[in-house]
């Protein structure tokens, strides 16, 4: 069964980046190809050298939901897709979207977020999620990176 048939949403894990605004608006052209929802998701966590007078002046919940925003207006400007969901969930990015993936017809992610090793092809958390989600996973690469 696919995701067509069986209306599981297309979750698509965003981060800010331009190859999550990429994957977000491929996403949305699936998503309405096949009919089936449209989810976009942050995932959230402290971090691990956090110290408690920088959380009283800063929130990763907050950050978290700002930067959903902004990366839906990045790839929709004012007229994001009507049915588009939006959800800012704690804990670690990987495991949180694998999780996810149980009940999303495919996740969608960009190839590379803000992480990491710039010259790699594929970044820890889409790599994570190719090899352990339980639905298909689709990689969108961002032009500049296809250059």
């Amino acid at each position: 069964m696919d995701a067509a048939e069986s209306g599981q949403p297309i979750i698509v894990g965003v981060d800010g980046s331009e190859s999550s605004v990429d994957a977000l608006r491929h996403a949305a052209r699936l998503a309405s190809a096949l009919a089936v929802p449209l989810e976009a998701v942050v995932v959230w966590s402290y971090p691990p050298l956090a110290t408690a007078g920088a959380m009283q002046t800063w929130s990763p919940e907050q950050e978290a939901h700002a930067t959903l925003d902004a990366t839906i207006t990045s790839a929709f400007g004012a007229d994001p897709p009507a049915a588009l969901g939006r959800r800012v969930i704690a804990g670690p990015t990987a495991p949180t979207l694998i999780r996810e993936s149980a009940g999303a017809g495919m996740l969608v992610l960009g190839s590379r977020g803000h992480g990491g090793f710039v010259g790699l092809l594929l970044g820890s958390v889409s790599t994570a999620c190719a090899q352990y989600a339980s639905c298909p996973v689709l990689i969108v690469h961002s032009p500049q990176q296809a250059a």
